[in-house]
């Protein structure tokens, strides 16, 4: 009986650890897992970084992923190089370029990076402190963090907590995780490290 028992525990442990496993979002090589929606640039480069540019229509840009993500804990770096208005959007859906869902803002400084913005909905529904927006380092590699578990959201910047929201609608949402590219031209941001943990 001890034995069965040291089994089951030993069973459970190992499937509690697996399933705690970060997995890659992005492989380094291609858009392998990804949608591009729009008509803005979605590329990996030489140095296996994943870039997203402003192209010639200058509109709204969205890379997808072709799964849905309900709870999870989502790890990535980012570097601004021009402009820098991005974001990381959530529990989403899309037609054309008209996303539903909500938004992780990454933008120039001041400009509320970590925050929660609701794409065509309630607008901002958290922003940063203001003394947390300096928390971005521009120009270099930030790594941000999200985790959304039902309708709770936390995000973090280099370490350092943005915003703790909860969020009834949110828990209700279904959908997929998107990058943003903004419209108006001249952005260009790099990513890379893009890993995932899927919570229960």
């Amino acid at each position: 009986m001890k034995n069965l028992l040291l089994f089951a525990f030993l069973t459970l442990a190992s499937q509690l650890i697996f399933a705690q496993k970060p997995v890659p979002l992005f492989n380094g090589k291609d858009l392998s897992g990804w949608t591009n929606n729009g008509t803005e640039l979605w590329y990996v480069d030489s140095s296996h970084q994943l870039v997203c540019e402003s192209g010639p229509n200058k509109q709204y840009g969205y890379l997808s992923t072709t799964k849905n993500y309900k709870n999870f804990i989502l790890t990535l770096e980012f570097k601004q190089e021009a402009n820098g208005n991005s974001g990381v959007f959530f529990r989403s859906s899309i037609e054309g370029v008209k996303i539903s869902g909500w938004q992780v803002e990454v933008a120039p400084i001041n400009l509320h990076t970590g925050g929660i913005y609701e794409s065509y909905g309630r607008g901002w529904l958290l922003q940063p402190k203001p003394e947390d927006e300096k928390i971005l380092k521009e120009g270099q590699w930030n790594t941000m963090k999200i985790k959304v578990v039902n309708d709770h959201v936390t995000t973090w910047l280099n370490d350092h907590m943005m915003i703790d929201l909860s969020d009834e609608k949110i828990g209700q949402g279904v959908g997929f995780i998107a990058l943003q590219i903004h419209d108006g031209g001249g952005i260009k941001v790099r990513w890379k490290n893009l890993n995932i943990v899927e919570l229960p």
